[in-house]
């Protein structure tokens, strides 16, 4: 056995190729498309095929990474609001183009509307089970107390 292995034994990791350079996250991709488009940094409706003029003004551009960092930007609260107030799309340069559609504002419109909606839900729970804990715990002290006061009469 040579070392490559055993220590690929011990550490219960497979032996590989090196791996590529890392890629970059869809995060810091959306921060450059920022700097460098004025439709990202303004959070402007992005034109129908933005992806199509990404992939032809951005050399080198992973798809996946693209499509992800398109996702975080297009499901932004910042984004979503601008969409539901809309009536015109903007290309990469922020030049106006096509028209938003009914269905795209009511589309958006809704997507807020879930959200808020979840993360009252989100919150009303939690209060719900902070006030259980109190509940519990102030049990608990009234049980010890009674407790305490039985066995010091027994």
């Amino acid at each position: 056995m040579n070392t490559t292995s055993l220590a690929a034994e011990s550490a219960d990791v497979p032996v590989t190729a090196p791996a590529p350079a890392p890629a970059q996250s869809a995060r810091s991709l959306l921060k450059q498309l920022q700097q460098q488009f004025p439709a990202f940094r303004d959070c402007l409706p992005l034109a129908i095929g933005i992806d199509k003029q990404l992939l032809a003004r951005v050399p080198g551009l992973d798809r996946k990474t693209m499509r992800a960092a398109l996702g975080i930007h297009t499901g932004s609260l910042r984004y979503l609001r601008a969409m539901e107030k809309a009536t015109v799309r903007y290309d990469l340069d922020g030049v106006a183009g096509a028209e938003v559609t009914d269905i795209h504002r009511t589309h958006a419109k809704e997507t807020l509307q879930q959200r808020f909606k979840k993360e009252a839900e989100r919150k009303k729970a939690e209060r719900d089970a902070a006030q259980a804990d109190e509940a519990n715990r102030l049990r608990q002290e009234k049980l010890l107390q009674l407790a305490s006061k039985f066995s010091r009469n027994g």
